[in-house]
């Protein structure tokens, strides 16, 4: 049987929220070479696939986060599952701006949170943790106590590991980028000589050169 780990994974590949290209990378806005792109939100279109993260997300918050008393979404991409998750549990659901609204009230968080309230974030996809870390100190400035983190997916990068450490927030993912490896060797999506390329990608992203592997 399964993991559910690896069983996420090969729906992401299969309905193309992950594309692997291993040999033809993707240029990332940070202008990181990535065999790897990543669009979840993609996951909304399929029902099965949407609910099965709903229930899992959910799943995790219960089991890791029993006392959370409100759910926080991250904009943009996590707005939809946080918003389900919340439903799901019952839970008030709030959500975080990447930057404050340029009109109106300027709010970067949107929704009713008060001071001293517990909060779980649900975030689509970790990567180097800056902008999930940066949602965390914000509900943290509204005088919310983060309890804690859960996503879909997480690249595991190390400096995305020693961030959340630092920042004191518990994350906790469905999937993971081994996990993906795993399912993509296993559904023959790629070979197992890409294997080395994608794990040295992992390891060092911003230094990554393109077929590295090969050429050593």
């Amino acid at each position: 049987m399964k993991n559910v780990d690896q069983l996420l994974a090969e729906k992401l590949l299969e309905i193309s929220a992950i594309k692997l290209q291993p040999d033809n990378p993707f240029v990332w806005a940070s202008g990181w070479n990535s065999p790897i792109y990543t669009d979840n939100r993609k996951t909304l279109s399929f029902p099965d696939i949407r609910n099965f993260i709903k229930v899992e997300l959910s799943r995790l918050i219960m089991e890791n986060f029993g006392d959370a008393e409100v759910v926080a979404g991250v904009a943009t991409g996590a707005i939809p599952q946080g918003a389900l998750v919340a439903d799901t549990l019952s839970l008030p659901f709030v959500y975080v701006r990447s930057s404050p609204k340029d009109h109106g009230l300027e709010n970067l968080i949107e929704g009713n949170i008060k001071p001293g309230q517990k909060v779980v974030i649900v975030e689509d996809l970790v990567s180097t943790g800056k902008s999930s870390l940066k949602a965390a100190q914000a509900l943290r400035d509204a005088g919310a106590e983060v309890v804690g983190m859960v996503a879909m997916f997480t690249y595991e990068f190390p400096i995305a590991a020693e961030a959340f450490e630092q920042e004191g927030v518990k994350l906790f993912t469905i999937t993971n980028y081994s996990a993906m490896i795993k399912a993509a060797v296993a559904t023959n999506y790629i070979k197992e000589s890409d294997v080395v390329t994608l794990q040295q990608w992992r390891d060092d992203p911003a230094g990554w050169v393109p077929n590295k592997a090969k050429i050593d």
